[in-house]
């Protein structure tokens, strides 16, 4: 019930579009209890000048004036209780649609690691749909129907008491099942906005890793798997249909039954000249206006079942509290030095199980840190710590002695620039993406940052020019191309921070020395962090610090940890050291073939 009364409050927050829909509501409802008294004057008074002779024509346009008047007058006041309606449904779905959307980008990461996107988005779309129909149906129109009710009970027992209580025997039995009704229903969406929810899930998946499908030509696998999780829904969908459907037929059984005991007693009751044939008519079109609400019941249950299970997953989400929080207090950065200092950092995505150990290093402005080491051994976690995408669990780090705890996130992420290695790219022109986060950016400034990061030649080839649009997620680029649109965007964001988390492991050998000579007048002044796995990325920084499970195994110049012969000296034997025994071959090669050459041979090369 709890749910319930949010949305309800949520709908009467919109008061001048509640108050127009119930004035509205209210004028509609007594033209209409008019309507069914004026054909019983009328039916009356045609039948007693039947009995004497000649119609009262006057007396009878008189009453068919009033009829078509008020018919008027309730057509258009429903319209504007429907209108109003309508809107305030919509205003209080539009105002979850944008609650849910501003919440979730304020959520850590910790929260996208736990929910997947056809989970979230099924919420923003179907339960937020179901919500709607509740205020509109529910919210509005149960006054409505409520009221029809209230009022046509009182009016059948003053005409006739004993007709009246006759009429509405019923209702105690159909308010006792649709209760029933309404709990398994409400048990019932809960199961089938689930199931949609995985539906959406695995469409949304497959939609975006259709190039995985057709590479493993598992088409029919897919198929099979959505046909599977849809029939699922489908049958779902149908058993709280059938019990919908059931509580309808119930109901409108009990009217129509209590309407054939009306017919049966109350026309006894005129035979006997108890009851006027008018009165008998009046009272059967009160019972046929009766048999709105009863019949409305129905959809109501259903409605207020919808709204309750899909509140209550919506709810689950805009009631989650981010595990990285701000300050009410929290500073404003401004433009740091960029002086980054981990003291005795410890992490954990798990209970119990670190990623981080006691972490302690320092990057200063105009030095670049490396850090190097196998996959797993939380390189990219410190990376994300930085910026705060997750909180520490135990120790600081600093900006410029400022705990980052401390500074507002807009101001430290402005600071920050980072370059990832899985780079997302929105379905926009190239400069839209490069601008990104600097959208007012000049076109010459994102023109500056694509050539250094060794785009601006492949872009200016290009139709649109920097107007080309991406695709989606970047599809129309290559993988070394839309990892230097994440360098250009870095360094458009002139940060004084710089964190590159592997940002050229998909270029080929010659465009990231030519990223690298670009980046070297970049990082100048600059605090700058590489992650990388490769040492032809990370050996000329000025301090090296090899990881090995969550901890700092070893850290030193490149000269000074191949000397240490550790865990560096064995990465550089695998990688770096072959090449330069080929290069060096190359080189001797070179040499003799210059050296031993025949004379017409090195004529043939000159020509």
């Amino acid at each position: 019930m709890e749910v319930i009364w949010r949305i309800i409050k949520m709908a009467f927050s919109r008061r001048r579009e509640m108050t127009l829909a119930y004035i509205s509501m209210i004028g509609a409802t007594t033209a209409y209890l008019f309507l069914p008294y004026l054909f019983g004057r009328a039916i009356d008074q045609i039948d007693s000048m039947l009995r004497v002779g000649g119609i009262p024509l006057q007396s009878l346009l008189v009453i068919v004036g009033a009829i078509i008047g008020l018919s008027i007058v309730r057509g258009g006041l429903s319209y504007f209780q429907n209108y109003f309606g309508e809107a305030v449904s919509q205003y209080v779905s539009y105002d979850l649609r944008n609650k849910l959307y501003d919440h979730v980008q304020h959520l850590s990461f910790g929260f996208h690691d736990k929910n997947h996107t056809g989970q979230v988005m099924s919420r923003a779309i179907t339960d937020v749909e179901n919500i709607r129909m509740f205020v509109n149906m529910g919210i509005v129109r149960t006054p409505y129907f409520l009221s029809l009710f209230v009022v046509v009970s009182i009016i059948l027992v003053r005409m006739d008491w004993q007709l009246g209580l006759a009429s509405i025997g019923f209702v105690p039995l159909v308010m006792v099942v649709s209760g029933i009704v309404r709990l398994r229903l409400r048990e019932a969406w809960l199961k089938i906005q689930d199931m949609m929810a995985d539906l959406n899930t695995v469409l949304q998946e497959n939609l975006t890793g259709q190039r995985v499908v057709k590479a493993f030509a598992s088409e029919d696998f897919e198929n099979q798997k959505y046909n599977d999780k849809s029939m699922e829904v489908s049958e779902s969908f149908m058993s709280a249909e059938k019990l919908r459907a059931a509580n309808n037929a119930f109901t409108l059984f009990s009217f129509q039954m209590g309407l054939a005991i009306i017919l049966l007693f109350g026309g006894w009751r005129v035979l006997n000249g108890a009851l006027s044939i008018g009165d008998l008519a009046a009272f059967v079109f009160y019972m046929q206006i009766l048999a709105m609400p009863v019949r409305m019941s129905g959809f109501l249950v259903n409605a207020y079942a919808r709204a309750a299970s899909g509140g209550q997953r919506l709810f689950e989400i805009l009631d989650t509290e981010s595990d990285v929080a701000e300050k009410a207090d929290a500073k404003e950065l401004g433009h740091v030095k960029g002086h980054v200092r981990f003291e005795e950092v410890s992490f954990s995505y798990e209970e119990g199980k670190p990623v981080l150990k006691n972490i302690n290093f320092e990057a200063e402005p105009g030095k670049v840190v490396a850090l190097l080491g196998p996959p797993g051994s939380g390189k990219s976690s410190v990376a994300n710590l930085l910026p705060r995408f997750y909180d520490v669990g135990s120790g600081r780090i600093t900006i410029d002695d400022e705990d980052i705890r401390d500074a507002s996130l807009k101001s430290l992420r402005h600071n920050i620039g980072i370059v990832q290695q899985d780079v997302f790219l929105f379905g926009a022109g190239l400069r839209e993406n490069i601008a990104y986060g600097r959208e007012d950016a000049p076109l010459e400034d994102v023109m500056r940052a694509a050539k250094i990061a060794q785009l601006h030649d492949f872009i200016s080839a290009l139709d649109g020019a920097y107007d080309t649009e991406v695709g989606e997620r970047g599809v129309n680029l290559s993988g070394g191309q839309r990892q230097r649109m994440s360098i250009a965007r870095a360094v458009l964001l002139d940060p004084p921070i710089l964190v590159l988390d592997d940002s050229t492991s998909s270029v080929d050998a010659n465009t990231e020395d030519l990223i690298r000579r670009a980046m070297e007048e970049v990082m100048k002044g600059r605090t700058t962090i590489i992650i990388a796995h490769r040492l032809s990325t990370v050996h000329r920084a000025d301090e090296i610090i090899v990881m090995d499970r969550g901890e700092i195994a070893e850290r030193g110049t490149h000269q000074e940890l191949l000397a240490l012969g550790g865990k560096y000296r064995e990465i550089y034997e695998l990688q770096l050291r072959p090449q330069e025994d080929v290069m060096r071959d190359i080189d001797v090669g070179n040499e003799f073939s210059s050296t031993d050459q025949p004379a017409s041979a090195k004529e043939a090369v000159t020509i």
